[in-house]
């Protein structure tokens, strides 16, 4: 073979090409839209957690929590507490950002709750000092709205998401007084308006929270089974 030859096959076939392929089909196997991708997706989740959470591939992992399908994220956690699947990572912004996103996107009770319970976990340990974590990254009322949408006032406090929801408020209402900005006011009084209304019996929280946010989902009826059992150890 000639080198202009070559040049042309390589011209044709470059690496960028070649990525974006792997990268489609990636994209294609996590949308879990069909019995082989779920199948893949869950290997490809074991693998990553065989491999090890680290500051490299940690965006990986949280890639993953997209996966509207349990299989998948169960293969990711195997045994671990999902509180502290992400507990390794220092809390950052685009860790932060990241939490809140995805609690956005999330409908109540359209998201698998060990799926919840990770995010949750880095939302904690972010805010585990409320100043500390607010520097890093300053919650909005909209990110209280949409963290306080997942609350489901049926299961009461002792639920573990529930618990952990009504803890990340508390911590953010305590920054009520304490600055001079009205945003950050308004958002630490929106934290522990959401709170009050949980405990009282006779609010509802869509007296507080902006019903658009509330409407329900069932993660179960989203979900493709994968037909093979898989060894996830």
């Amino acid at each position: 073979m000639d080198k202009e030859q070559e040049r042309s096959i390589e011209e044709a076939w470059s690496k960028e090409s070649i990525m974006n392929v792997e990268i489609n089909i990636i994209e294609r196997m996590i949308g879990c839209r069909t019995v082989e991708a779920v199948e893949a997706a869950i290997s490809y989740a074991r693998f990553l957690r065989m491999s090890g959470l680290s500051n490299d591939n940690y965006p990986l992992f949280l890639r993953l929590l997209e996966v509207e399908n349990h299989w998948v994220i169960d293969a990711l956690i195997d045994n671990k507490d999902p509180f502290l699947l992400l507990s390794s990572i220092q809390p950052n912004n685009y860790l932060i950002l990241t939490a809140y996103k995805l609690l956005t996107n999330w409908h109540p009770g359209g998201i698998y709750p060990k799926t919840l319970a990770i995010i949750l976990g880095v939302l904690q340990a972010a805010y585990s000092s409320p100043k500390d974590g607010f520097r890093i990254y300053a919650a909005s009322i909209n990110d209280v709205n949409n963290l306080g949408k997942h609350l489901n006032k049926e299961l009461g406090q002792d639920d573990l998401n529930n618990r952990c929801i009504l803890d990340i408020l508390d911590r953010l209402g305590a920054l009520a007084g304490t600055s001079d900005d009205a945003a950050v006011e308004q958002m630490a009084r929106q934290a522990n308006n959401i709170r009050t209304f949980f405990f009282d019996k006779r609010k509802k929280m869509e007296d507080i929270i902006p019903q658009v946010l509330l409407v329900k989902s069932d993660y179960i009826a989203k979900e493709i089974a994968p037909e093979k059992v898989f060894v996830t150890k």
